[in-house]
């Protein structure tokens, strides 16, 4: 939801570096690969209680996310690019619960109800992506990307939010991960809505 207007703020800094990174033997795969290292230590860091530690690295794991995307778009863009940081994302946004289940087991089943609502927005993001790669959509909003970016309630932006809430109220867990995973529902509606709009 505030994706686009984060973007506005961040995307002028990002694109200052990587016009620097770019000139350099770092590709933008390597930097997915290494973002997504950084938010798995996050996770690692989360099941020892070091939460200082896994809310820098959240942050670092979003720069260097963010920074992969323009490093691409200076170098060139490529498909497996795309895919790769699509996976590498996933791979950050589901260990964070599974490392809040790990650590007690009060937060096992709000984390279990948080990651299957992550599985259904993940589902209804690239469902309707693949099918909109047939037609010609372009929000003009979200930049390029590998595919196409439909919006919801709950984007990037919220879930990092959500995630350095976890980082700095880490006892409210449970209470957060299911107000996270009821809003990452209504998100799947929206998505079906657009979609019986779009496709039907």
């Amino acid at each position: 939801m505030f994706d686009v207007a984060l973007r506005r703020w961040v995307d002028p800094a990002l694109f200052r570096v990587a016009t620097r990174v770019a000139g350099t033997r770092m590709s933008a795969n390597m930097l997915t690969i290494i973002g997504a290292g950084l938010g798995l230590s996050a996770a690692f860091f989360i099941t020892q209680s070091n939460f200082a530690a896994a809310l820098a690295l959240i942050v670092l794991n979003r720069v260097f996310d963010g920074l992969d995307g323009a490093v691409a778009r200076i170098n060139g863009p490529s498909e497996f690019g795309g895919y790769l940081d699509t996976i590498c994302d996933y791979i950050f946004y589901l260990s964070l619960p599974i490392a809040f289940a790990l650590l007690a087991p009060v937060n096992q089943l709000p984390a279990l109800l948080l990651v299957a609502s992550f599985t259904l927005t993940g589902v209804s993001f690239l469902a309707f992506a693949a099918i909109a790669a047939r037609r010609t959509f372009d929000d003009g909003a979200h930049g390029p990307k590998a595919y196409f970016y439909s919006t919801g309630l709950m984007e990037g932006g919220e879930t990092i939010a959500f995630f350095v809430l976890f980082c700095l109220f880490p006892a409210f867990f449970p209470t957060l991960a299911i107000i996270f995973a009821a809003l990452c529902l209504l998100t799947v509606g929206q998505r079906l809505i657009l979609a019986a709009k779009s496709f039907g």
